[in-house]
């Protein structure tokens, strides 16, 4: 397939070139690859699943006479194109279609799949992005719609498979790794998290990411990070605390979602994200019953189902709180107080450790 294109003078690493095409030609040189996971967890793919209902608003507009959209779809090629230049940023575009489809949409996906249900021909602006390898493609699939509102948990899922990404995202990168490995991987919070490979979960990956953003900057795992399998560490580490979590609190975990248990809630679990800090780090805490233990003093003094909440002077029903700063917060305070005051009584009634005996220097 061969199209005449502009070429435009952007990135030296990369060619960007425009053209018109038919929307059932672009299906035929570009594919829409949605994002999944294999039997092992692996990440494939990078589109977000089909909005049927957005599909469908885009269909109905455009099956009026009178529709456009100057909008471009934007498709990425690694390979199997050529561009032979013809002077004044004019250049002929040849797609090799011998095999399978050379091209992945990397933006316009629900557009396009609007128009493969539409029974006229109707040509849209392509915008061509030819890449080094696939590597370079997720990443300019990630810089291209972080600005967009694509579902942040998306973007966020895709990161750990993108290199070289500015620093903001690359904190965010270690986490959503971490994310994905105590969700598909064998602990005590596989398929809990909710992520666009697994969207039965009912914990928010944002909140889990931000937990281990906290960590990695300010807290235990950012000595459990470094060295050789820094970061199966930190995943041992959080599944013994969500073990011992578990039995602390079965009937507020087993069967529960987050509107019938402020334990799965946002601000439930950024509060115990703080309580595991604690046990981590004053009260060296690192296996389930390590934790179990130091949560003891918690199993009486929560409303996680049912109840009040009775914390510093406020009293809130249990499904008072919120995922909001001040709620979180404020439920982070009242754990973490009970936590650090637990310590201290257990500290105290510690033995003092034996002197050794003095030499006799005479």
């Amino acid at each position: 397939m061969t199209y005449l294109a502009v070429c435009a003078q952007q990135s030296s690493e990369h060619k960007v070139l425009s053209f018109a095409a038919k929307a059932a030609d672009v299906l035929r040189f570009a594919a829409i690859d949605r994002i999944g996971r294999d039997a092992q967890g692996e990440l494939s793919g990078f589109q977000r699943p089909q909005v049927a209902a957005h599909i469908r608003e885009i269909r109905d507009y455009l099956e009026k006479p009178n529709a456009v959209l100057p909008n471009p779809i934007v498709v990425a090629f690694t390979d199997r194109v050529s561009v032979e230049d013809l002077g004044n940023g004019a250049v002929q575009l040849a797609i090799d279609m011998s095999s399978s489809v050379p091209g992945l949409v990397v933006d316009g996906q629900q557009r396009l799949s609007a128009l493969a249900d539409l029974d006229r021909d109707f040509q849209v602006f392509v915008s061509a992005l030819i890449c080094r390898d696939e590597a370079e493609l997720r990443r300019q699939f990630v810089l291209i719609n972080n600005t967009k509102p694509l579902p942040k948990s998306l973007i966020y899922e895709l990161l750990p498979t993108v290199g070289d990404l500015p620093p903001r995202l690359s904190r965010r990168s270690v986490a959503s790794d971490l994310t994905a490995r105590l969700n598909f991987e064998n602990t005590a919070l596989k398929g809990y998290i909710k992520q666009h490979t697994c969207p039965e979960g009912i914990i928010a990956d944002t909140v889990m990411q931000k937990i281990i953003m906290e960590s990695l900057s300010n807290g235990v795992m950012r000595e459990l990070i470094r060295g050789a399998k820094g970061e199966e560490r930190c995943v041992r580490l959080m599944s013994n605390f969500f073990d011992a979590v578990k039995k602390v609190w079965p009937e507020a975990w087993h069967g529960q979602k987050p509107n019938t248990s402020r334990l799965l809630h946002g601000a439930g679990i950024q509060a115990m994200g703080d309580v595991m800090e604690v046990l981590a780090e004053r009260g060296e805490a690192r296996t389930v019953e390590d934790f179990r233990t130091g949560m003891e003093c918690l199993k009486d003094k929560t409303a996680w189902t049912a109840g009040e909440w009775y914390m510093d002077g406020e009293v809130r029903r249990w499904n008072g709180l919120q995922n909001v700063n001040r709620d979180v917060a404020l439920l982070k305070h009242y754990l973490v107080g009970i936590v650090k005051a637990d310590l201290r009584k257990k500290a105290k009634r510690a033995p003092a450790p034996l002197l050794e005996p003095t030499a006799d220097r005479s």
